[in-house]
């Protein structure tokens, strides 16, 4: 039985989370035959491990430039002119936040000519998830408009499907009745709040009391693919020792996220995901320099309260949800998609139109987010133990 070929390019690990949303679109179909690739990338030394948790099938870069496909995805740009298939390209964030400043390079990361048309080369669908970045797209680079197409924000339907399950998402984490959890999330670079982790972390130990509240912290995977599992592990061994739980890059952290009573985070994509779960917000960091305009992160910066290091860590916490207004923060959750709810539904004729393919004859379905383990699993004792 003859099947068509699906290509999903995984540059990194974010990058592969990405698209496990996006390819449970083309689950139970026979027709299709879906394998993996990794391109050589700075922060790509976790892929590996990470398809080999998947049970994929999984195709070496070279042999993979020699190939014909009929269809591929990538959540980043780089080598994918040199794959031979329609090409979908897609985000691999929250909207197109970060703007690098000064040299070639300058522009909006993933808005950028070198993003959209990579080698010169037309890919066959440009995905994003808002009108707003057809007006980017037309004064940066007019070339890609006709290419692009408003599908929407998986993981922002996955996160609104999962709001219900908030108090499951607490229970299976292991926190008590009364218990607050403070999610400390950051992206990655010079000027994320991880830059910033050694003054943050012994507040969020010695200020916070232990009865009352637990601690999650949520870092980039770049962070851990740059500086090695290894010393991230013993950056942070004594919070693991204190009880705070360190989510791994593998690990989901969208339901953790859910779980928040308060999140303390900065410019990056997850703490914008944050504003969809009602969780009053402080940013340890949030650079100007570094944030797209146009973006809803600009927006949040200019809106959330930030983390002074004079005051008491405490009072800080409980000010923010004084002061918190679900109605305030509703722009910059609409920022997130103008196609909430609609992804899977739009991403997946879009997939199926370029496969010559007609659509499974069901409604594509948002799964909520399965439960995290405990709390306590996330632990330096607990990676000791499983090394």
């Amino acid at each position: 039985m003859g099947r068509k070929k699906v290509l999903a390019v995984i540059h990194t690990v974010t990058y592969g989370k990405r698209l496990l949303d996006v390819l449970s679109l083309l689950e139970a179909d026979f027709r299709l035959q879906v394998v993996f690739t990794a391109p050589p990338h700075a922060f790509g030394d976790d892929v590996p491990a990470f398809l080999a948790r998947l049970g994929s099938v999984v195709l070496p870069w070279d042999q993979v430039t020699r190939m014909t496909f009929d269809l591929a995805l990538a959540a980043g740009p780089r080598g994918v002119q040199y794959i031979d298939a329609p090409l979908i390209t897609l985000p691999h964030g929250a909207n197109y936040l970060k703007r690098l400043v000064g040299g070639a390079d300058a522009g909006v990361a993933g808005l950028r000519r070198q993003d959209l048309l990579p080698g010169g080369r037309h890919p066959a669908a440009v995905v994003v998830p808002h009108h707003a970045e057809l007006r980017e797209l037309a004064r940066d680079c007019p070339e890609a408009l006709p290419l692009a197409h408003v599908i929407g924000d998986p993981v922002h339907d996955r996160i609104t499907e999962s709001l219900p399950l908030r108090a499951a998402y607490r229970r299976a984490l292991g926190l008590a009745h009364g218990q607050k959890l403070v999610v400390a999330v950051s992206t990655w670079g010079v000027r994320s709040s991880f830059g910033r982790f050694d003054a943050l972390l012994p507040r969020l130990i010695g200020e916070l009391p232990a009865a009352r509240y637990r601690t999650a912290l949520l870092v980039h995977p770049n962070v851990w693919a740059g500086h090695g599992a290894y010393q991230v592990r013993s950056w942070l061994a004594r919070c693991g020792q204190l009880g705070i739980g360190i989510v791994p890059p593998e690990a989901d952290w969208r339901s953790v996220l859910i779980a928040a009573d308060r999140i303390i985070g900065d410019h990056g994509s997850v703490t914008l995901y944050g504003t969809l779960t009602g969780a009053p917000i402080l940013l340890a960091n949030s650079p100007e320099r570094d944030i797209n305009p146009s973006s809803p992160a600009a927006t949040l910066a200019a809106h959330a309260p930030t983390l002074s290091p004079t005051h008491p860590l405490l009072d800080q916490l409980d000010y923010a949800k004084r002061e918190y207004r679900t109605e305030e923060y509703a722009p910059i959750r609409s920022r997130i998609t103008s196609e909430p709810g609609r992804f899977n539904r739009n991403m997946r004729r879009l997939m199926y139109g370029l496969l010559g393919l007609g659509q499974p004859a069901h409604e594509p379905v948002t799964v909520p987010l399965p439960a995290p383990p405990p709390l306590a699993t996330w632990t330096s004792e607990r990676w000791e133990e499983s090394a």
